[in-house]
Protein backbone atom coordinates (compact mmCIF):
# COMPACT_ATOMS: atom_id res chain seq x y z
CA UNK A 1 0.00 0.00 0.00
CA UNK A 2 1.23 3.53 -0.64
CA UNK A 3 2.42 6.05 2.10
CA UNK A 4 -0.18 8.69 0.89
CA UNK A 5 -3.12 6.06 1.87
CA UNK A 6 -2.45 4.22 5.41
CA UNK A 7 -5.96 2.78 5.22
CA UNK A 8 -7.21 0.87 1.87
CA UNK A 9 -10.78 1.54 2.87
CA UNK A 10 -11.58 4.38 0.93
CA UNK A 11 -9.48 3.74 -2.21
CA UNK A 12 -11.60 0.13 -2.02
CA UNK A 13 -15.24 2.12 -1.15
CA UNK A 14 -14.28 4.34 -4.12
CA UNK A 15 -13.35 1.14 -6.85
CA UNK A 16 -16.93 -0.26 -5.81
CA UNK A 17 -18.47 3.27 -6.47
CA UNK A 18 -16.42 3.06 -9.74
CA UNK A 19 -17.61 -0.75 -10.43
CA UNK A 20 -21.57 0.25 -9.87
CA UNK A 21 -21.23 3.44 -11.91
CA UNK A 22 -19.66 1.36 -15.14
CA UNK A 23 -22.69 -1.12 -14.19
CA UNK A 24 -25.28 1.60 -14.25
CA UNK A 25 -24.02 2.77 -17.68
CA UNK A 26 -23.93 -1.18 -18.98
CA UNK A 27 -28.29 -0.63 -17.94
CA UNK A 28 -28.24 2.28 -19.84
CA UNK A 29 -26.27 0.85 -22.99
CA UNK A 30 -27.91 -1.95 -22.78
CA UNK A 31 -31.12 -0.12 -23.46
CA UNK A 32 -29.69 1.64 -26.52
CA UNK A 33 -28.55 -1.57 -28.28
CA UNK A 34 -31.96 -3.15 -28.02
CA UNK A 35 -33.10 0.19 -29.76
CA UNK A 36 -30.56 1.18 -32.04
CA UNK A 37 -27.98 -1.66 -32.44
CA UNK A 38 -24.62 -2.21 -30.55
CA UNK A 39 -22.90 -0.13 -32.97
CA UNK A 40 -24.93 2.96 -33.10
CA UNK A 41 -24.85 3.09 -29.31
CA UNK A 42 -21.03 2.61 -28.86
CA UNK A 43 -20.40 5.01 -31.92
CA UNK A 44 -23.12 7.29 -30.22
CA UNK A 45 -21.54 7.76 -26.34
CA UNK A 46 -18.02 7.48 -27.41
CA UNK A 47 -18.86 10.71 -29.90
CA UNK A 48 -20.06 12.58 -26.61
CA UNK A 49 -17.85 11.14 -24.25
CA UNK A 50 -14.81 12.78 -26.61
CA UNK A 51 -16.61 16.16 -25.87
CA UNK A 52 -16.96 16.02 -22.22
CA UNK A 53 -13.55 13.81 -21.60
CA UNK A 54 -12.05 16.64 -24.33
CA UNK A 55 -13.57 19.56 -22.69
CA UNK A 56 -11.98 18.52 -19.02
CA UNK A 57 -8.23 17.31 -21.05
CA UNK A 58 -8.04 20.68 -22.64
CA UNK A 59 -8.92 22.43 -19.61
CA UNK A 60 -6.21 21.51 -17.73
CA UNK A 61 -3.63 22.73 -20.66
CA UNK A 62 -2.15 19.15 -21.00
CA UNK A 63 0.98 18.62 -23.18
CA UNK A 64 0.70 17.35 -26.69
CA UNK A 65 1.45 13.48 -26.47
CA UNK A 66 4.20 11.78 -28.48
CA UNK A 67 4.19 9.50 -31.29
CA UNK A 68 5.27 6.49 -29.45
CA UNK A 69 2.11 7.67 -26.79
CA UNK A 70 -0.19 8.45 -29.88
CA UNK A 71 0.20 5.28 -31.67
CA UNK A 72 -0.79 2.88 -28.08
CA UNK A 73 -3.19 5.10 -27.56
CA UNK A 74 -4.79 4.40 -31.39
CA UNK A 75 -4.07 0.51 -30.92
CA UNK A 76 -5.62 0.07 -27.82
CA UNK A 77 -8.79 1.88 -29.16
CA UNK A 78 -9.07 -0.49 -32.25
CA UNK A 79 -9.44 -3.46 -29.22
CA UNK A 80 -11.47 -1.48 -27.25
CA UNK A 81 -13.80 -0.86 -29.97
CA UNK A 82 -14.22 -4.33 -31.15
CA UNK A 83 -14.60 -5.04 -26.93
CA UNK A 84 -17.42 -2.86 -26.52
CA UNK A 85 -19.10 -3.78 -29.88
CA UNK A 86 -19.08 -7.69 -29.33
CA UNK A 87 -19.98 -7.15 -25.59
CA UNK A 88 -22.54 -4.79 -26.12
CA UNK A 89 -24.48 -7.02 -29.13
CA UNK A 90 -24.21 -9.79 -26.66
CA UNK A 91 -25.52 -7.72 -23.84
CA UNK A 92 -28.86 -7.12 -26.06
CA UNK A 93 -29.29 -10.91 -26.42
CA UNK A 94 -28.52 -12.31 -22.87
CA UNK A 95 -29.82 -11.17 -18.97
CA UNK A 96 -26.90 -8.62 -17.73
CA UNK A 97 -25.84 -11.27 -14.77
CA UNK A 98 -24.95 -13.98 -17.46
CA UNK A 99 -23.21 -11.78 -19.65
CA UNK A 100 -20.98 -10.76 -16.91
CA UNK A 101 -20.62 -13.98 -15.41
CA UNK A 102 -19.33 -14.89 -19.03
CA UNK A 103 -16.93 -11.98 -19.34
CA UNK A 104 -15.09 -12.91 -16.04
CA UNK A 105 -12.62 -15.36 -18.16
CA UNK A 106 -10.90 -12.42 -19.50
CA UNK A 107 -8.20 -12.29 -16.51
CA UNK A 108 -8.28 -16.37 -17.26
CA UNK A 109 -7.57 -15.40 -20.95
CA UNK A 110 -5.02 -12.55 -19.94
CA UNK A 111 -2.92 -15.19 -18.00
CA UNK A 112 -2.18 -17.04 -21.40
CA UNK A 113 -2.10 -14.22 -23.43
CA UNK A 114 1.15 -12.75 -20.65
CA UNK A 115 2.85 -16.32 -21.63
CA UNK A 116 2.34 -15.54 -25.16
CA UNK A 117 3.33 -12.16 -25.39
CA UNK A 118 5.53 -11.38 -22.05
CA UNK A 119 6.95 -14.71 -21.57
CA UNK A 120 5.81 -15.35 -18.25
CA UNK A 121 5.54 -18.54 -16.78
CA UNK A 122 1.73 -20.44 -16.42
CA UNK A 123 2.17 -22.77 -13.31
CA UNK A 124 0.00 -25.92 -12.81
CA UNK A 125 -1.86 -24.22 -10.06
CA UNK A 126 -2.89 -21.41 -12.36
CA UNK A 127 -3.47 -24.12 -15.09
CA UNK A 128 -5.94 -25.51 -12.26
CA UNK A 129 -7.57 -22.38 -11.92
CA UNK A 130 -8.17 -22.25 -15.82
CA UNK A 131 -10.38 -25.61 -15.59
CA UNK A 132 -12.02 -24.75 -12.31
CA UNK A 133 -12.80 -21.28 -14.38
CA UNK A 134 -13.54 -23.51 -17.74
CA UNK A 135 -15.94 -25.74 -15.76
CA UNK A 136 -17.99 -22.30 -14.40
CA UNK A 137 -18.59 -21.48 -18.36
CA UNK A 138 -19.76 -24.92 -18.96
CA UNK A 139 -22.28 -24.60 -16.20
CA UNK A 140 -23.72 -21.77 -17.27
CA UNK A 141 -23.67 -22.55 -20.92
CA UNK A 142 -25.61 -25.65 -20.16
CA UNK A 143 -27.94 -24.24 -17.92
CA UNK A 144 -28.79 -21.28 -21.01
CA UNK A 145 -29.50 -24.55 -23.24
CA UNK A 146 -31.35 -26.46 -20.86
CA UNK A 147 -33.53 -23.42 -20.21
CA UNK A 148 -37.12 -23.90 -21.21
CA UNK A 149 -36.74 -20.78 -23.47
CA UNK A 150 -33.99 -18.82 -25.07
CA UNK A 151 -33.30 -16.93 -28.52
CA UNK A 152 -31.49 -18.63 -31.69
CA UNK A 153 -29.04 -15.97 -30.90
CA UNK A 154 -28.43 -17.24 -27.64
CA UNK A 155 -25.17 -19.30 -28.62
CA UNK A 156 -23.89 -16.71 -30.86
CA UNK A 157 -23.95 -14.08 -28.11
CA UNK A 158 -22.26 -16.40 -25.75
CA UNK A 159 -19.65 -16.58 -28.20
CA UNK A 160 -19.87 -12.72 -29.04
CA UNK A 161 -19.22 -12.14 -25.24
CA UNK A 162 -16.22 -15.01 -25.44
CA UNK A 163 -14.79 -12.78 -28.41
CA UNK A 164 -15.35 -9.75 -26.07
CA UNK A 165 -13.11 -11.00 -23.37
CA UNK A 166 -10.44 -12.25 -25.62
CA UNK A 167 -10.10 -8.70 -26.43
CA UNK A 168 -10.61 -7.29 -23.22
CA UNK A 169 -7.58 -9.81 -22.12
CA UNK A 170 -5.01 -7.98 -24.38
CA UNK A 171 -6.41 -4.57 -23.78
CA UNK A 172 -4.66 -5.50 -19.78
CA UNK A 173 -1.64 -5.97 -21.77
CA UNK A 174 -2.01 -2.76 -23.37
CA UNK A 175 -3.40 -0.95 -20.62
CA UNK A 176 -0.48 -1.56 -18.34
CA UNK A 177 1.89 -0.09 -20.77
CA UNK A 178 -0.73 2.62 -21.40
CA UNK A 179 -0.40 3.54 -17.90
CA UNK A 180 3.16 3.99 -17.25
CA UNK A 181 3.01 6.49 -20.48
CA UNK A 182 -0.24 9.12 -20.21
CA UNK A 183 -2.31 10.91 -17.18
CA UNK A 184 -5.60 9.33 -16.90
CA UNK A 185 -8.22 12.03 -18.04
CA UNK A 186 -5.20 11.81 -21.60
CA UNK A 187 -6.52 7.97 -21.77
CA UNK A 188 -9.82 8.81 -21.48
CA UNK A 189 -9.52 11.49 -24.34
CA UNK A 190 -8.20 9.63 -26.52
CA UNK A 191 -9.62 5.93 -26.16
CA UNK A 192 -13.24 8.09 -26.63
CA UNK A 193 -11.68 9.66 -29.49
CA UNK A 194 -9.99 7.17 -31.10
CA UNK A 195 -12.77 4.67 -30.65
CA UNK A 196 -15.40 6.78 -32.19
CA UNK A 197 -13.23 7.44 -35.12
CA UNK A 198 -12.78 3.89 -35.88
CA UNK A 199 -16.43 3.21 -35.92
CA UNK A 200 -17.12 6.06 -37.68
CA UNK A 201 -15.33 4.30 -40.78
CA UNK A 202 -18.72 1.90 -40.53
CA UNK A 203 -20.86 4.78 -40.86
CA UNK A 204 -22.15 5.04 -44.54
CA UNK A 205 -23.95 1.87 -44.08
CA UNK A 206 -24.41 1.49 -40.30
CA UNK A 207 -25.36 5.01 -38.98
CA UNK A 208 -28.48 5.75 -37.70
CA UNK A 209 -29.67 9.26 -36.19
CA UNK A 210 -31.17 8.39 -32.52
CA UNK A 211 -34.47 10.10 -31.57
CA UNK A 212 -34.51 12.99 -28.98
CA UNK A 213 -35.53 11.06 -26.39
CA UNK A 214 -32.68 9.01 -26.57
CA UNK A 215 -30.19 11.88 -25.97
CA UNK A 216 -30.56 11.49 -21.98
CA UNK A 217 -29.08 7.86 -22.31
CA UNK A 218 -26.54 8.57 -24.13
CA UNK A 219 -25.14 11.45 -22.52
CA UNK A 220 -25.67 9.41 -19.34
CA UNK A 221 -23.60 6.48 -20.66
CA UNK A 222 -20.69 8.80 -21.55
CA UNK A 223 -21.08 10.36 -17.93
CA UNK A 224 -21.27 7.20 -16.31
CA UNK A 225 -18.57 5.86 -18.53
CA UNK A 226 -16.18 8.73 -17.95
CA UNK A 227 -16.79 9.29 -14.22
CA UNK A 228 -16.30 5.46 -13.48
CA UNK A 229 -12.53 5.35 -15.30
CA UNK A 230 -11.75 8.41 -13.30
CA UNK A 231 -13.03 7.08 -10.05
CA UNK A 232 -11.42 3.39 -10.84
CA UNK A 233 -7.91 5.12 -11.66
CA UNK A 234 -8.05 7.45 -8.58
CA UNK A 235 -8.61 4.06 -6.49
CA UNK A 236 -5.83 2.45 -8.09
CA UNK A 237 -3.19 5.07 -7.81
CA UNK A 238 -3.63 5.00 -3.79
CA UNK A 239 -4.26 1.16 -3.39
CA UNK A 240 -2.62 -2.33 -4.24
CA UNK A 241 -4.08 -3.79 -7.28
CA UNK A 242 -4.23 -7.05 -4.70
CA UNK A 243 -6.50 -4.98 -2.68
CA UNK A 244 -8.90 -4.00 -5.27
CA UNK A 245 -8.90 -6.43 -7.45
CA UNK A 246 -11.56 -8.14 -6.04
CA UNK A 247 -14.07 -5.08 -6.64
CA UNK A 248 -14.43 -6.14 -10.03
CA UNK A 249 -16.75 -9.45 -8.85
CA UNK A 250 -19.49 -6.57 -7.39
CA UNK A 251 -20.29 -6.08 -10.99
CA UNK A 252 -21.80 -9.15 -10.97
CA UNK A 253 -24.31 -8.59 -8.28
CA UNK A 254 -24.92 -4.81 -9.44
CA UNK A 255 -25.92 -6.97 -13.00
CA UNK A 256 -27.88 -9.45 -10.82
CA UNK A 257 -30.18 -6.55 -9.75
CA UNK A 258 -29.83 -4.04 -12.25
CA UNK A 259 -30.85 -6.83 -14.18
CA UNK A 260 -34.02 -7.78 -12.18
CA UNK A 261 -34.89 -3.84 -11.62
CA UNK A 262 -34.95 -2.64 -15.30
CA UNK A 263 -35.28 -5.60 -17.45
CA UNK A 264 -37.28 -8.09 -15.40
CA UNK A 265 -34.65 -10.65 -15.76
CA UNK A 266 -34.39 -13.43 -13.02
CA UNK A 267 -30.94 -15.07 -12.44
CA UNK A 268 -30.65 -18.77 -12.74
CA UNK A 269 -29.01 -21.25 -9.94
CA UNK A 270 -26.55 -22.29 -13.20
CA UNK A 271 -25.80 -18.48 -13.71
CA UNK A 272 -24.75 -17.63 -9.81
CA UNK A 273 -23.13 -21.21 -9.62
CA UNK A 274 -20.81 -21.12 -12.79
CA UNK A 275 -20.18 -17.34 -11.54
CA UNK A 276 -18.93 -18.31 -8.31
CA UNK A 277 -16.48 -20.73 -10.14
CA UNK A 278 -15.18 -18.57 -12.24
CA UNK A 279 -14.69 -15.87 -9.82
CA UNK A 280 -12.76 -18.57 -7.34
CA UNK A 281 -10.76 -19.27 -11.01
CA UNK A 282 -10.00 -15.54 -10.59
CA UNK A 283 -9.03 -15.14 -7.37
CA UNK A 284 -6.59 -18.35 -7.33
CA UNK A 285 -4.70 -16.58 -9.98
CA UNK A 286 -4.79 -13.73 -8.43
CA UNK A 287 -2.75 -14.95 -5.66
CA UNK A 288 -0.12 -16.42 -6.96
CA UNK A 289 -0.20 -13.06 -9.91
CA UNK A 290 3.22 -10.88 -9.20
CA UNK A 291 1.51 -7.24 -8.01
CA UNK A 292 1.40 -5.54 -11.55
CA UNK A 293 0.88 -1.56 -12.16
CA UNK A 294 -2.35 -0.02 -11.89
CA UNK A 295 -4.29 -0.41 -15.03
CA UNK A 296 -6.70 2.29 -16.91
CA UNK A 297 -10.05 0.77 -16.83
CA UNK A 298 -11.23 0.11 -20.32
CA UNK A 299 -14.61 2.24 -20.55
CA UNK A 300 -16.08 -0.91 -22.97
Amino acid sequence: MRPDSPSPVIPFLIACAGIATFSAMDVLMKGLSIEIGAYNAVLWRTGTGTLLAGALYFASRPKWPGKATMTIHAWRSLFVAGMALSFFWALARLPMAEAIALAFVAPLMALYMAAIFLGEKIGPRSIAASMLGLTGVIVIVAGKLGGSSYSDEALLAVGAVFLSALLYAYNLILARRQAKMAEPMEIAFFQNFFVAAILALGAPWFLAVPDAEQAPNIVGAAILATSSLLLLSWAYARAETQILATTEYTGFLWAMLFGWFFFDEAVTWPTFAGALLIVAACLIVARKTPQLDPIEPAAA
